[in-house]
């Protein structure tokens, strides 16, 4: 049976007998807090006398009827309705019970703490728009959609067309019949609906039309929004894409929505995008986070064109959408806003994910396979996402930034309101470039895998180079050498004491080895940095020499990118076990304390954490985690007051506090004993320093109960349920183990965050104990749990900060007892496994 899946095949074959026209869908949202009324007519050409089947997940369905004629309710089963001796042209009618979520997916409702109110959402992506209405859920089948909503005439009902004004009942409650969408997919279709505070403002189109703008939150959170900020970000951002894509913005109105409990950044839905609530900021965030809000309101923009406007036809095509939202965001952010240092924040977060990525056992090509729908789901990816946004930067650079551009806005005159394939793309910026790109799309987008580049550097006895040649490998599994344009930065030392670029070279690199005969001759540098300014999606490495003078003085060099390209480097060679996790720490502790970028100390920090806990040898451990908390807090002294710098600095310490000392060093600053200058213990800080102590176990269940009385929100409830998961007793482990596998009512944010607290490191000693539960748990929460909850569980109750050979023993054996377990729980599975062995191999090479 098929589940809730939906293979590839059946939607091609789907889609050979079916084509969409139009869907009338009316929700009832008055029927309690369990259920909704969901009427759904649909309107399809098929082949004559063909059957197929229509998607639909409901508690109860009420009535069926096609082209006049009803059909028993036992044609739905297994999430489909099963469609016999269709027509020329149907009608089909369906009216059901829908269920609201708490898990992210479908309808979701949630409920206040703070006032009670009841607030409603939509999250479609990847096949939950069933959840709601039937629906044929594939990308390929586009149809307009008309939706009419029954609601309290209190609420705010926000859609992907315009609010029309409601018809108000005499029983409180309101009717919209918003107008139909242009032909778009369903996945991007949306209902949001509740008692949202809003603002309007509004702007002028390319084409000479009137947007107008929304922007909304509850209640409670309102006056945390800083609106204003992001109708500017936003008006930035429709100048930037409109003048660069060559085309209009393709919808009526464009709301930005920020909604509780959401299992993601942000979502495109087509003129009624949906973002966490980790965006309103009610405490001081650090530039880092107000950056990342930047590129994810530019990314959904983004996806107004690609995505929405042109949609791929099957999943495998994922990344037409994602990869090209997450290069056009970087780019747009970096050209059209304040953030101007887009591509070093780009480098240091997004290319660490893909590098990441790209080196576990599920690697793929940036083109998946995706078989079906459990494929896709855990392919929202460092591969989707990042190694295909820096593969997209690269072919710009490569083919010319503006025939680039020229042909993405050929693409979308071409093909809009449709669906496309790779091909689609690549013919129009072979057109406008004139380039064949048939060999770089097999290289770079059907392959996967990362190369490493290494310099190979001879000195003659005068201290001149006598040989500089680039060294290219590439694992063995995946054995793809490619071709890369790239710079070559010399920086020395210099009196003052500044590290700096005095001689730099750009050049094309292919094949395993690529001499560079203009170097000979030049006085050997300090540090060599392959790929300087950051062209290339590769790996690289530092010869001794470098490393060692970037362990003293990284922070001498003045660029940000160099900085962050060196970081990277530093950090590949420890994961790769080619240095050492003690050298890394020293790395950090040493020239931290002067980086400027946000991002870059982030991404820096928690790699820092993550050396300590799991990549330095056990013996040495615990005074690992000793040196780095005590270096962490050390930096936060003698951080600038108020800087950015010194919130990251203390939030890190207290992530790290590993002994009795550094917890009442916390407790005396979370109660005020201590202060360091320009730092205020605001809400979400206090809350930080709570969860540290209680994983150090110097607080109780009842000190944490007293913090969520005094901050009744969402946010407080789920720092309150990391805090309690975080208690380091085998009670408290146990109490919320149960809470989180053995019973199914926690929403997902609360999930999410208690598996945070449960694997602690400062817990370690006892996760060893939930070892064998774990793997109990698997497959019955594969199978009964929704996709989004179970991979929070999977992967979030993993007990990686174990890192032993126990440890990974026990997940082979797992992986080895199950082989005919879903591919997509296997693959979850499998990359914590590998995490754990590359752990492995690192404490080796750290104990040399």
């Amino acid at each position: 049976m098929p589940g809730e899946n939906l293979t590839r095949s059946e939607a091609q074959e789907r889609r050979a007998i079916v084509d969409t026209h139009a869907y009338e869908i009316a929700l009832d949202l008055r029927r309690g807090a369990e259920v909704f009324g969901s009427r759904a007519v649909v309107r399809f050409s098929a082949t004559p006398g063909a059957s197929t089947f229509i998607d639909l997940i409901a508690r109860e369905v009420r009535s069926i009827r096609l082209n006049g004629r009803d059909i028993s309710v036992d044609a739905f089963a297994d999430s489909r309705i099963a469609l016999e001796g269709l027509e020329a042209e149907n009608e089909l009618v369906v009216d059901a019970d829908c269920e609201y979520t708490n898990t992210g997916e479908g309808l979701h409702r949630f409920v206040d703490p703070v006032d009670g109110e009841v607030y409603l959402y939509t999250q479609f992506e990847v096949p939950d728009s069933r959840r709601v209405f039937a629906v044929f859920e594939q990308p390929d089948l586009k149809a307009t959609f008309q939706f009419t909503v029954t609601a309290d005439a209190a609420w705010a009902v926000v859609s992907n067309s315009p609010t029309p004004e409601p018809q108000v009942h005499g029983d409180g409650a309101a009717t919209w019949t918003f107008a139909p969408t242009p032909r778009i997919s369903s996945y991007i279709t949306a209902l949001v609906a509740g008692p949202y505070a809003s603002t309007t403002s509004e702007l002028t189109s390319a084409d000479g039309r009137t947007i107008p703008l929304g922007v909304y939150a509850r209640k409670s959170l309102w006056q945390y929004l800083d609106a204003d900020y992001v109708f500017d970000k936003t008006r930035q951002g429709f100048a930037y894409f409109e003048e660069k894509f060559g085309y209009p913005y393709p919808f009526a109105k464009y709301d930005q929505l920020f909604v509780p409990e959401f299992n993601a950044g942000a979502m495109e839905n087509a003129g009624a995008v949906t973002f966490t609530e980790t965006y309103v900021f009610r405490s001081k965030v650090t530039d880092a986070v107000k950056e990342r809000r930047v590129v994810t309101i530019l990314h959904e923009l983004a996806h107004m064109w690609f995505g929405d406007l042109v949609t791929m036809k099957w999943w495998n095509g994922l990344w037409l959408n994602e990869s090209f939202a997450e290069w056009a965001s970087t780019i747009a952010t970096a050209e059209a806003t304040e953030w101007t240092e887009a591509w070093t924040t780009f480098n240091a977060m997004e290319k660490t994910w893909a590098y990441r990525q790209d080196q576990l056992p599920s690697t793929h090509p940036v083109i998946a396979e995706i078989n079906d729908l459990e494929d896709v789901q855990v392919n929202f990816d460092g591969i989707t996402y990042a190694k295909g946004g820096s593969v997209l930067k690269q072919l710009a650079a490569w083919v010319g930034i503006e025939q680039f551009f020229a042909g993405v806005a050929a693409y979308f005159q071409k093909h809009e309101w449709s669906n496309t394939e790779l091909t689609d793309l690549l013919s129009e910026l072979e057109a406008t470039s004139g380039r064949d790109l048939g060999d770089w799309s097999k290289k770079w987008l059907e392959t996967a895998g990362v190369n490493t580049l290494s310099p190979l550097i001879e000195e003659a006895a005068d201290g001149t180079l006598s040989r500089f040649a680039i060294v290219q490998t590439a694992p063995a599994d995946y054995p793809t050498i490619r071709p890369h344009r790239l710079g070559v930065g010399f920086y020395t030392l210099t009196e003052s004491g500044a590290l700096e670029r005095v001689h730099q070279v750009e050049l094309d690199v292919d094949g395993d080895r690529t001499e560079v005969a203009e170097l000979r001759g030049i006085r050997r540098p300090d540090l060599v940095l392959l790929n300087d300014d950051d062209l290339a999606y590769a790996k690289i490495r530092l010869d001794e020499r470098s490393l060692a003078t970037a362990i003293a003085h990284l922070k001498d060099i003045s660029d940000p990118l160099a900085r962050s390209l060196v970081w990277g480097a530093a950090w590949d060679q420890t994961r790769d076990a080619e240095a050492s996790a003690t050298d890394y720490i020293d790395l950090v502790l040493r020239n931290i304390g002067s980086e400027t970028e946000s991002t870059t100390v982030r991404t820096t920090l928690a790699q820092l954490q993550l050396a300590a806990n799991a990549y330095v040898t056990p013996e040495t451990r615990d005074a690992a985690r000793t040196r780095v908390a005590d270096g962490l807090w050390e930096l936060a002294r003698n951080a600038e007051a108020g800087s950015d710098s010194q919130l990251q600095f203390v939030t890190a310490f207290a992530s790290a506090a590993s002994t009795p000392a550094h917890a009442e060093t916390v407790r005396a600053l979370r109660d005020g004993d201590t202060t360091l200058d320009g730092l205020q213990i605001d809400t979400d800080l206090s809350w930080q320093l709570l969860v540290s102590l209680a994983a150090a176990g110097a607080v109780t269940a009842a000190d944490i109960d007293a913090a969520r009385a005094a901050d009744n929100t969402a946010k407080g409830g789920e720092f309150a349920a990391q805090a309690k998961a975080a208690l380091p007793s085998r009670e408290a482990k146990q109490e919320s183990w149960d809470a989180l596998v053995e019973r199914t009512d926690a929403p997902n944010t609360i999930v999410r965050s208690a598996a945070l607290g449960f694997t602690h490191p400062a817990t370690v000693d006892v996760l060893a104990e939930f070892v064998e539960p774990y793997f109990a748990m698997l497959l019955p929460v594969w199978e009964s749990r929704s996709y989004q909850i179970a991979q929070y569980l999977i992967v979030g109750l993993y007990p990686a900060a174990l890192a032993n050979t126990a440890l990974r023993d026990a997940t082979r054996a797992w992986l080895a007892a199950h082989t005919d377990a879903a591919p997509a729980l296997r693959r979850l599975v499998g990359e914590n496994l590998a995490g754990v062995e590359r752990a492995l191999a690192v404490q080796e090479r750290d104990a040399q």
